[in-house]
């Protein structure tokens, strides 16, 4: 007998298509609010997002990465936006979306998949933890069943664990004909568990509507905008993006890919519409970059970054930062910001006060309640 995740990742290849975004997750919880986790995988560069503009030392660090990037929405006196987030500008101006600089995960070294373990299980080492801090969210939320759904060809490691976590793997197959889904349904009729899934597999066919053209950002923010709105659905999502690896050519190429950023979450914010101000997105990747250019046009892999907060029930329009400082002797090993906020904190404060649960609780399930730094308030409206 196939597990759930295999049978459902299988029907889901084997119906043709059925979902169009291959780096979504889903998982259900009661209320109202929604929570979006969004991970940049590859390392991306947080002083070159959020730049931090008015440090003395950025300028001469960055040399032609600095000009490229001015233009940008002023958020204080300190920092600026990347001109390419310009729908994020209007959310910082709307007071929706907030910025934490400085902040890393407990992982001190720069290797990406250990990094990325160890953002996604919430671990203080790679491979420390087997289950993921998302998960562990939703195992919080009472529930029964199909607490979780992901869209994915496999399942993102944050979402593992002992919450129930279907998954959708997509396929290139063409659309099949409703007589086709029709046979197959009554093949698996006489099979309680195998009819049971397979309606599973359907329902949420149905929640994805109508296949879009492409895979593009846009895509993947109305598609997961359509999941968070089903009533009595899924309140927990997953969206990841990767390239943010920008080793050359940083320039043009973190140009693109904070737009296709800045792309999926108005998306997301249109489709939602007033269930936009029940949101939390947090925005989130495994390292950041080193704080001076390297001979490539590029940047290396360096330690801090920044972590966003957007949604119309955030308590925005601030960048929250003790700002460490770009001097020489100032910097992370003499070549990284230093971390100044932790990141686990800050996840799981953000996620205590947009479901109203325990802080302390949260970090004690979440996070292992081990208290990596100051824990960060008044991060959500109540």
């Amino acid at each position: 007998m196939l597990p759930r995740r295999r049978f459902l990742q299988f029907a889901a290849t084997g119906a043709g298509a059925m979902l169009v975004a291959p780096h979504m997750a889903l998982a259900t919880v009661p209320g109202e609010r929604r929570f979006v986790f969004v991970i940049q995988r590859g390392a991306a560069d947080g002083l070159a997002t959020v730049i931090p503009a008015g440090d003395p030392n950025y300028a001469a660090l960055r040399g032609g990465l600095a000009a490229a990037s001015e233009g940008g929405a002023k958020l204080d006196g300190t920092f600026m936006l990347h001109p390419a987030l310009a729908e994020t500008a209007r959310l910082y101006a709307a007071g929706e979306a907030l910025f934490v600089h400085a902040a890393a995960s407990p992982y001190r070294e720069r290797s990406h998949f250990d990094g990325q373990n160890v953002l996604e299980t919430g671990g203080t080492a790679p491979y420390r933890e087997r289950d993921g801090w998302l998960n562990r969210l939703a195992a919080l939320m009472p529930g029964g069943e199909e607490r979780a759904v992901a869209l994915a060809p496999t399942l993102p490691p944050a979402l593992r664990g002992r919450a129930d976590v279907t998954s959708f793997a997509p396929s290139g197959l063409p659309e099949p004909s409703d007589d086709l889904l029709a046979r197959v349904g009554r093949l698996y009729q006489p099979d309680a568990q195998l009819h049971g899934l397979w309606e599973a597999a359907l329902a949420a066919r149905d929640i994805a509507g109508d296949r879009p053209k492409g895979q593009n950002p846009a895509d993947l923010g109305r598609l997961a905008a359509r999941f968070l709105l089903k009533p009595n659905g899924p309140r927990i999502a997953m969206l990841e993006t990767s390239g943010w690896d920008t080793h050359t050519g940083q320039a043009g190429r973190l140009n693109g890919q904070l737009r296709a950023l800045d792309t999926t979450v108005a998306a997301l914010r249109e489709g939602l519409g007033p269930v936009w101000r029940d949101t939390v997105v947090l925005v989130a990747t495994e390292f950041g970059r080193t704080a001076a250019a390297n001979g490539t046009g590029g940047t290396d892999h360096g330690t801090a970054s920044c972590a966003m907060l957007l949604g119309g029930a955030v308590k925005g329009g601030r960048v929250v930062a003790d700002w460490p400082g770009l001097a020489p002797g100032s910097l992370y090993e003499g070549r990284d910001l230093r971390p100044t906020a932790a990141l686990d904190e800050v996840i799981a404060a953000a996620a205590a006060e947009c479901f109203t649960l325990d802080p302390a609780r949260v970090r004690r399930a979440v996070f292992g309640g081990v208290p990596v730094g100051r824990a960060p308030e008044g991060l959500i409206r109540a």
